[in-house]
Formats: C-alpha cells, structure tokens, sequence
C-alpha cells in the first residue's frame, strides 16, 4: 500500500510540473473560450428569468409555498431573495463540472497522453486498444450513471456530512473511469487496460476522489456568502477556468500513474515468458593413448604389457 501512495504522489508532482509547461496552459485555455463563452451567454440572457422561474415556482407549489413563506417571514424576507439564485448554481455547477470534464478529455487528452509518452515512456509500444468510438460510448455512459447517482442521492444532501462526501465521490469515479481510458487507449489493448485497472482500482479511485474534492473547491466561492449570489453571470467563466485546470491537472495525474503501471505490467509479462536459460555442459576431453577405456567397467587403472627378454 506504501508503495502504491508513493507511485501516487511521484505521479502528482509530475502532473504538477507538466501543468506548468506552455503548451498544456496554451490547450487549456480552448475548453474555457468555448464553454466560458456559451455559460457566459447563457447566463447573460436567462440568469434573471430562471430565478424568477425558481421563485415562482417554489411559490405555486402547495407543499413547497408555506414552508418558503414560514422561512422568509424568519428571515427577514432575505431567504426569498437567496433561494432563487441558490437553487439555479445548484443546477447549473453539474452541468459545467461535467462539460468542462467531458472537453478537456475531448480537446487534450490525445494530447497529454502524447506529451507523456513522449517525455517518459517513448520506448512503450503503442498497441491501439481502444477507438475513438469506444471512448465516447464510455464517456457517455460513465456520465448518465453518475448523473443518474447523483439525481438519487439529492435526499441525502440536506444531511451536512454527506453533503460533503457524495458528490466529490460521485465525481471523483466518474473522472476515474473517463481519464483512465483516455490515458490507456491508444497504449494498452483491451485485456490490459481492464488488467491495469482491476491491479490499481484503489490508487486510481484516490487519485479519482481527490480531483473530485479539488473539482469542488471552486463551488465555494458562492457557498462563502449571498454577496456571490448576484455575481454569478461574471463569476461563471472564472468558475469554468478554475474546473478546467482541475480536470488538465487530473488528466496529467492519471496519465503519469497508468502509463507507469502498463509499463511494468509489460515488463513483469516479459520476464514471465522469457524461456529459462541452459548452460551447456562443457565438450568432453579427448581419451589420451593407454587411457582408461570405456569398457574397462571396473574403473580401476590398466597398464600395457611389458616385454620380457
């Protein structure tokens, strides 16, 4: 277990560094013009109807209306100018946590994956197990399960604990199954990209959990206080930026440790399938004249015969 940690951190600080390199921060920066941009007029247009949509709503329900009325009346009218805008970063942070996922695997990860190989591992050969048709199904369907999770598990988050603990471990496996085979489909074949992630399955969730707990982090903006609240049409490209990052910096962890773990799965197979090695038993020495004879059996020595006068 120690040394699997170890192969984790080694792995971190090298993700760490390559984050660092122009070229990753000059890729990095297309996913949030993209996604920055629409989220940015998105909100731009809608941001005030959907929070009145929410109000509204919270309003007309019959279930819903006099526990918002009891909660406003408690809090001095500041819980209906709150909640609109709450519930709308509730619902949209999802969304732009599994976009930004979803292009940074679309738009770099061939990319660092290449970048990696190339520094690290160039002599790792490169066995094509997996398509680009293939790792779309996956990303899709790694992300309608996780989404369909975390519909499930909504009860569970007005329980402060967990409410911490099940979307980052939500994320964190979503992230783990996505950049997992990202970073092993153009290197490993299919039996040894499953073989790698059923040996590293604990490292790579850690490695998974803690992206998901840094994807997090930049929710916290808005959870700080209500003063965020009305800034979030300015605040949603820097919320894009900082997820990307994660997600470049989880890209480059994640593609350290496999690539390092299918190189010494290959290399312990090698050594497994090397035939062992037979010394040959050294060529025998010519019989010399009047030698032992190899019938003589009795092994005792024999003398020639000696001529009398």
């Amino acid at each position: 277990m120690l040394a699997a940690m170890s192969k984790v951190l080694d792995a971190f600080w090298r993700a760490l560094g390559y984050c660092l390199l122009p070229r990753v921060i000059f890729l990095s920066l297309l996913p949030v013009l993209l996604l920055g941009s629409l989220a940015f007029g998105l909100a731009w247009f809608f941001w005030e109807p959907a929070i009145e949509g929410v109000r509204q709503f919270m309003l007309d329900t019959p279930l819903l209306a006099p526990v918002t009325e009891w909660i406003d009346k408690f809090t001095g009218g500041v819980f209906r100018s709150v909640i609109g805008p709450l519930i709308v970063v509730v619902l949209a942070v999802p969304v732009m946590i599994v976009a930004s996922l979803l292009l940074v695997s679309a738009f770099m990860g061939s990319t660092v994956v290449n970048l990696v190989a190339r520094r690290r591992f160039e002599t790792l050969a490169r066995q094509h197990g997996g398509r680009w048709w293939q790792a779309l199904w996956w990303s899709l369907g790694s992300t309608v399960l996780a989404l369909a999770i975390l519909v499930v598990s909504l009860p569970l988050w007005v329980i402060p604990p967990l409410a911490l603990l099940v979307p980052p471990l939500v994320w964190g496996w979503l992230t783990y199954r996505v950049m997992v085979y990202d970073a092993l489909a153009d290197h490993a074949t299919h039996e040894e990209r499953l073989a790698v992630m059923r040996r590293h399955r604990t490292p790579l969730l850690v490695i998974g959990i803690v992206s998901g707990y840094l994807g997090a982090a930049p929710s916290l903006i808005w959870a700080m206080g209500a003063l965020a609240l009305p800034m979030m049409p300015l605040l949603i490209p820097v919320f894009v930026w900082l997820y990307t990052l994660v997600f470049v910096l989880a890209a480059l962890w994640f593609t350290h440790y496999s690539l390092a773990a299918l190189d010494e799965l290959r290399r312990e197979q090698a050594v497994e399938v090397l035939p062992p090695v037979v010394t040959p038993a050294p060529p025998s020495a010519p019989a010399l004249p009047g030698g032992p004879s190899a019938s003589s059996g009795s092994g005792s020595d024999s003398f020639p015969p000696i001529a009398l006068p």
